[in-house]
């Protein structure tokens, strides 16, 4: 007879109802936030909102676009007989590891969509200058980026929070050229996304994790995060 039982820490009706609304405020809340984001570059509503429900919906979607192989040096043990008496004798030697990098829809693609919408729009219309303006400010942000962020190993390339957004409103104040909102957005998103990851590029291998995808924190990774927050602050 099986006498094995799950335990499960009772949580009572009323607690779960306001967990529940507390999430339901908080998503409220969070997409409040993206929407306004968007709107604030021009996009109409329902537009706004399909972005956010594909940022959300593909943050939990990684696409394999490379596979890294690194070498490092392991400690093995291998067995040694004497007069018949095993000894055990460490040595060195160099094992292999893979390393798939991918792209996350949410939170690298769907920005980066974004992005390209905001160039072709400055195109369309002839805005050469603030194209001028905007690529030299997606240089800057990147070498910021780039200067920031941290490799990590066994997790992949770490950076603040908040200093990429906060340099990309910076940015677009000074290249704005009448739309800072756009600037800061660009170069808030390129910037992460060139100067922490494709610059650190020949770091991901050595880092030791499994897999590292650009944009694998989802809709709160750094490249969607920058653009949001920067567009907002400006």
């Amino acid at each position: 007879m099986n006498n094995r039982r799950l335990i499960i820490p009772p949580v009572s009706l009323p607690v779960l109802v306001i967990i529940s609304v507390l999430f339901l405020l908080v998503f409220m809340l969070f997409s409040s936030i993206v929407m306004a984001a968007f709107g604030k570059l021009g996009m109409p509503p329902g537009v706004a909102y399909a972005l956010f429900v594909f940022a959300l919906v593909g943050s939990f979607i990684n696409i394999p676009i490379a596979e890294e192989t690194s070498y490092e040096p392991v400690l093995r043990v291998r067995e040694v007989r004497f007069l018949g008496i095993p000894y055990p004798v460490p040595f060195f030697d160099w094992a292999e590891r893979k390393v798939i990098i991918a792209v996350n829809v949410g939170g690298a693609l769907v920005p980066l969509s974004i992005t390209l919408y905001e160039i072709l729009r400055m195109l369309y219309f002839g805005r050469f200058g603030l194209l001028f303006n905007t690529v030299l400010a997606v240089t800057i942000a990147a070498l910021f980026s780039h200067a920031v962020a941290r490799p990590v190993r066994g997790l992949g390339i770490a950076m603040p929070v908040f200093l990429p957004p906060l340099m990309a409103v910076l940015l677009g104040w000074v290249f704005g050229d009448g739309n800072p909102n756009v600037v800061a957005y660009i170069s808030g998103t390129l910037g992460v996304l060139i100067g922490a990851d494709l610059m650190n590029w020949n770091k991901i291998k050595n880092l030791g994790a499994p897999m590292v995808s650009i944009g694998g924190a989802g809709t709160f990774d750094g490249i969607f995060l920058a653009g949001i927050i920067a567009v907002l602050l400006v």
